[in-house]
């Protein structure tokens, strides 16, 4: 396999980025069951039969850059098997991204897992790191002239939207538990990094970081203050303060801190941002964490297909803050511009 030769690395990358399980579907894949919508109207999610088609829509964008995940429940439906044609077909899609000029950035992991692998061992379970590695081990030698990598989309949504709320599978709302999860998470992402720079000692590898501006929703009103501002520092900036120094730091609001030390110190090659909004904190003494996250949207401040407020100055903000890590940054996926 060759590497791509468009200059990927000489010239700026312009491109569109989606989520296999959303574009795809799965049965196997544990948001299947969870979203019941999915279930009823499978016809939404038709890109694996579409997607030659879909590809040739990239270049009619006049787009160079195209991030797509690879669906794992699709690769291993159950634990001792492995689809090879599923396999053959991520694989087509990057052979006609290269042969289009098209730099490929792959995700591994885009929230779905096998139905299996939730059931046996979520995240927070001792095995989820190997079975996550057994399929990072049988599908990255298959991709090593794929430039950019992303280990997770969103961790920290895994953390709070599965472990904290119970809003995503495996619908968990317990802390410590969630404590385990995203220590699990990183440290498999710490793996697969090395896996990937042993395959490819060239490729640049992250994780997608979902990043929020956080306002107070009563700005006379200290305890919004307070709230909002230590939001923002312990959902925005602790997990890249973790590729910084080797430790997680979780000071989730009026709980508890926790120190996590893990082996991620400087493995990451840049640092992928996910921005698609502005949030409103409210204290709240009835909600869990004492809390409540508030969304505006309407005619007055304009709002996406998702109804979350578009707020483009909350790019710049972040950007500039995250710039003082002195990492290369990408945004690897943006609201204002897509809802995928």
């Amino acid at each position: 396999m060759r590497k791509n030769q468009a200059g990927y690395m000489d010239s700026f990358l312009w491109g569109v980025a989606t989520s296999a399980f959303q574009m795809e579907g799965s049965v196997q894949a544990d948001w299947m069951e969870w979203d019941r919508f999915l279930r009823l109207d499978h016809r939404i999610t038709n890109h694996w039969d579409l997607f030659r088609k879909d590809l040739a829509l990239l270049e009619e964008l006049g787009v160079n850059a195209y991030r797509f995940s690879i669906e794992w429940s699709r690769i291993q439906p159950t634990p001792g098997e492995w689809d090879d044609r599923a396999c053959e077909r991520y694989r087509e899609t990057v052979d006609i991204l290269l042969s289009r000029g098209i730099t490929p950035m792959v995700t591994l992991h885009h929230f779905t897992h096998p139905l299996w692998f939730i059931r046996e061992t979520p995240w927070h379970k001792q095995g989820a790191v190997e079975n996550f590695m057994r399929f990072a081990e049988r599908i990255l030698p298959l991709f090593t002239d794929v430039p950019f990598w992303i280990t997770f989309n969103e961790p920290f949504v895994i953390f709070i939207g599965g472990y904290l709320f119970g809003h995503i599978p495996p619908g968990k709302n317990n802390p410590d538990k969630a404590a385990c999860a995203i220590e699990n998470i990183l440290r498999a992402h710490a793996l697969v990094y090395d896996l990937i720079h042993r395959l490819d000692p060239d490729a640049k590898v992250s994780i997608a970081h979902n990043m929020v501006v956080f306002k107070p929703l009563r700005p006379v009103f200290p305890p919004d203050r307070i709230l909002s501002r230590k939001v923002n520092e312990f959902y925005n900036y602790s997990l890249l303060e973790a590729f910084r120094t080797g430790t997680l730091h979780l000071r989730l609001p009026f709980h508890r801190p926790l120190k996590i030390d893990l082996p991620v110190k400087d493995k990451i090659d840049f640092i992928g941002v996910n921005y698609y909004t502005r949030l409103y904190m409210r204290f709240s003494p009835m909600e869990p964490f004492l809390m409540d996250v508030v969304k505006q949207s309407g005619p007055e401040c304009g709002a996406s297909d998702l109804g979350w407020e578009i707020h483009p100055e909350g790019l710049s903000a972040i950007l500039r803050r995250v710039a003082k890590f002195a990492w290369p940054i990408i945004v690897t996926e943006n609201g204002i511009a897509t809802s995928s």
